[in-house]
């Protein structure tokens, strides 16, 4: 009688075992096709650009923009945006960005992250960073999401570049050189001196100035071409100017005819570079300069 109920126990735990595992590989199987067919998953990140809007001798301003794909059929909200820009290990600038928006389902979204570089931060804490310079930058990105079955998650992503440290470029008029003169209109070419002291090249393609001789304000100037500026060197334009000395009084007159007299230039150049625009100041105050007339006109070329 044992070994039969012993049999029957035997049969009814196999029965029963039997049942269980086929229940167990049911569930599993339709708990693998729920996640399937829902298509519960990791979202990724990615940055897709870094660009800067504005620099100039001051700040620059930086946007970095980071493609955030969520592959779940709910959306996920972005909790908070953790950024870090450093050179060489040095912190330049961090910051948190807190309920930075939500991800659709199935959906991608950019997410721009706007930063501002202060130049004199930069400058007063690390000294051997000089204006002119162009140093390496790293940014480093945490982008914290909550997903259904994983929980909050981290999507850290960094990416490397360099960024320029703007100097002042240096202005000089080397002669003035006169087409057409007389007292009722004078045509007259500015032969300027631009010396760019940053470590990349510039392309001037506007001026923004005016120029005095002595305390007199004669107008300002337009570029007729764009000019190469290399990296750590001089270039010299040809600018045209127009005035009207009658207006002006005897006091440029009498400059004109002396052959020299002081001068300013005030404003500013924009150019283009490798990292953008930038409109950048120009000045020159209290420099002196001779005046010159075309040679076909007869003479050596001194007025």
């Amino acid at each position: 009688m044992a070994s039969h109920d012993d049999s029957n126990t035997d049969k009814k735990d196999e029965v029963k075992g039997g049942f269980l595992g086929k229940v167990k590989g049911f569930m599993h199987d339709i708990g693998d096709k729920i996640e399937e067919t829902v298509g519960f998953g990791k979202p990724t990140a990615d940055f897709t650009s870094i660009h800067f809007p504005r620099i100039d001798l001051q700040k620059a301003d930086i946007v970095v923009d980071v493609l955030v794909k969520n592959p779940n059929p709910i959306p996920i909200p972005l909790v908070d945006i953790n950024y870090l820009i450093e050179s060489d290990g040095r912190k330049l600038i961090s910051g948190l960005i807190p309920d930075a928006g939500t991800i659709h389902a199935h959906g991608s979204e950019t997410i721009k992250i706007p930063v501002c570089l202060i130049y004199d931060d930069i400058k007063n804490t690390y000294a051997d960073i000089k204006p002119g310079s162009i140093i390496p930058y790293k940014v480093k990105v945490e982008l914290l999401v909550d997903v259904p079955i994983f929980g909050r998650l981290t999507l850290p992503i960094e990416k490397t570049g360099e960024i320029p440290i703007p100097y002042k470029p240096s202005i000089d008029v080397d002669k003035i050189r006169f087409e057409k003169f007389s007292i009722e209109e004078t045509v007259a070419t500015l032969h300027l001196k631009l010396e760019n002291k940053n470590d990349f090249d510039l392309g001037l393609n506007d001026l923004d100035y005016e120029v005095w001789l002595g305390d007199v304000s004669i107008g300002g100037a337009e570029l007729n071409k764009s000019a190469k500026i290399e990296k750590n060197g001089i270039t010299f334009i040809d600018v045209p100017i127009t005035f009207r000395p009658k207006e002006f009084g005897s006091a440029i007159w009498d400059m004109i005819r002396g052959k020299g007299t002081g001068y300013s230039i005030k404003g500013n150049i924009n150019v283009s570079t490798p990292f953008g625009e930038m409109k950048l100041p120009v000045s020159k105050i209290g420099g002196t300069t001779h005046f010159k007339k075309k040679k076909e006109d007869g003479g050596d070329g001194d007025w």
